[in-house]
């Protein structure tokens, strides 16, 4: 038989703030996290003389900068040999597991070590994926190597590989259960949350700390994606809006500690949501662009929705993935109402928003911030708007009426019991995570 799985801790960094209150509150409170590429303290050096290529009109979503990387906790986190060892997108998980694991009540006090009268760290396990890993040191080595002929640095491969975020976590809280990195474009934060759900339901760990880490705001990767048109040269990230023309890069990181219903109740954990349903599917269609139908996506929201047994009308609330693309946001849509509209009344309303109006893309994070910021919206009863949303994108759909977006202003008293948070990737990649509220019976 299944286990049930549920929530207990969570933490995030992003381009709202270094914490998961932070991150939460400014999201809430209609802050825009993007900021003007010519802002960048590098510009002049690394953006401007590229400018053919990286417009200077674009905005990114940078994370604000760190203001406590003196103190005792940061210290512990990462000594001097983890500064030089690690690459920054493993940095950035080291320290957003750290505020999920705090979260979960899993630590000592004053400390980064786990309680191991809590959890049994031979079954606790690490899922921590990155869509791209460090651009940063494969472009700057490639340049040394071949350019300066100097010798690569005994640290170049595993500051480079996607699962060494992962490998350092599983090392910095001696989590010996499996470890595990997922790497599939913007879909790899839900792959990450589902697979550790599933080794949860199986009965292959008791608990898992989940989720995707990115800091791929790089010259490259920006003119790569500028290159094959995915990134608004407007700089307003504008997701449904008729106006949309690509999404705006970001970086960031997600985590979700999940455990087995059975081990939260022993340890007598808070729990904040429970995890329902996954779903996940392949377009088979085109490498980057999604069928105008969206059948995709709705085949892993159906698979979300079987492994629940819910029906459509029971869902409430979707986080979109909806990065502003013109294909990619309608596609979406169309998935949707496929999805969810069977056997929902006119007076039920499906409410919809997309956070990346404020944050961005944050490719292969963007699912576990998403989920991160779904699972606050069951807790907190709000819903978040989505920012520069000002003319919905027409549908050719009857009942188009019954999705609402959530626009100006977060909604609160909705009352959301199942909340679906969606991610699509590069390579035809779709996953849908299901939450639950916790509480309802």
């Amino acid at each position: 038989m299944s286990k049930r799985v549920v929530v207990t801790g969570l933490g995030c960094v992003t381009p709202l703030g270094r914490s998961l209150s932070e991150s939460w509150k400014n999201l809430l409170s209609s802050k825009n996290g993007l900021t003007p590429i010519t802002s960048l303290s590098n510009y002049e050096v690394d953006y401007k003389p590229k400018e053919k290529s990286i417009p200077s009109t674009i905005t990114v979503g940078k994370i604000p900068e760190d203001h406590d990387q003196n103190s005792a906790i940061h210290r512990l986190l990462l000594t001097g040999q983890d500064e030089r060892r690690t690459s920054s997108f493993i940095k950035l998980a080291i320290r957003t597991t750290y505020e999920a694991l705090h979260n979960a009540g899993l630590l000592n006090p004053n400390d980064v070590t786990i309680n191991t009268s809590l959890c049994n760290l031979d079954r606790f396990g690490c899922l921590i994926g990155s869509g791209i890993g460090s651009i940063q040191d494969i472009y700057l080595t490639s340049l040394q190597f071949h350019n300066e002929n100097k010798r690569i640095n005994p640290y170049f491969v595993p500051k480079i590989l996607t699962n060494m975020a992962a490998g350092n976590v599983s090392i910095k809280f001696n989590l010996r259960g499996l470890s595990h990195s997922v790497s599939t474009a913007c879909a790899t934060g839900n792959n990450s949350i589902g697979d550790a759900f599933n080794f949860i339901r199986l009965g292959m760990q008791d608990i898992c700390v989940a989720g995707a880490s990115e800091t791929s705001l790089h010259p490259l990767s920006l003119a790569g994606f500028i290159r094959a048109k995915s990134i608004t040269t407007d700089g307003i990230s504008r997701p449904f809006d008729t106006q949309r023309s690509g999404f705006v890069l970001g970086e960031g990181c997600g985590m979700i500690v999940m455990e087995s219903l059975e081990h939260a109740q022993k340890r007598n954990a808070k729990i904040i949501c429970e995890l329902v349903g996954y779903g996940l599917s392949s377009d088979a269609c085109h490498i980057t662009s999604p069928p105008a139908d969206g059948n995709g996506a709705k085949r892993a929201i159906d698979m979300a929705l079987e492994m629940a047994r819910l029906k459509p009308a029971d869902i409430d609330y979707v986080n979109a993935h909806a990065t502003s693309t013109l294909l990619g946001d309608k596609a979406e849509c169309m998935a949707v109402i496929s999805a969810l509209f069977p056997g929902r009344s006119n007076d039920k309303p499906l409410y919809i928003s997309s956070n990346k109006g404020a944050i961005g893309h944050l490719l292969g994070a963007a699912g576990a911030v998403e989920s991160v910021f779904t699972i606050c919206s069951l807790r907190d009863d709000k819903i978040p708007h989505t920012l520069n949303l000002n003319n919905v994108l027409p549908l050719e759909s009857s009942e188009s009426n019954k999705l609402h977006f959530v626009r100006d202003t977060p909604l609160e008293g909705a009352n959301p019991h199942y909340a679906l948070c969606n991610s699509f990737g590069f390579g035809g990649v779709n996953t849908s995570l299901l939450f639950k509220r916790w509480g309802k019976s």
